[in-house]
């Protein structure tokens, strides 16, 4: 299952959203990945979110699993509050 978000954190809360973001992801039991400009990680990985969402602009978040509908719905959700 894919989606696509447009990420809006502003630069001030990306270590606040980060920690949420993760905190949600690990609730998941689906395999979650996040992709942007070739570059595919870990949904659940701290490092690797940081390394993705320092600028602001679409990424593809894909998920495999029992909740999988749910873990993007909720985690796209994160990516583009405002």
């Amino acid at each position: 299952m894919n989606r696509m978000a447009v990420v809006q954190i502003p630069e001030d809360q990306l270590d606040r959203v980060a920690t949420s973001f993760i905190k949600e992801a690990s609730g998941f039991a689906s395999q979650i990945t996040i992709t942007r400009g070739g570059h595919c990680i870990n949904a659940k990985s701290l490092l690797g979110f940081l390394s993705l969402m320092r600028e602001q602009g679409e990424v593809a978040l894909a998920a495999e699993g029992p909740d999988a509908g749910e873990a993007l719905e909720a985690l796209a959700g994160i990516l583009e509050a405002k």
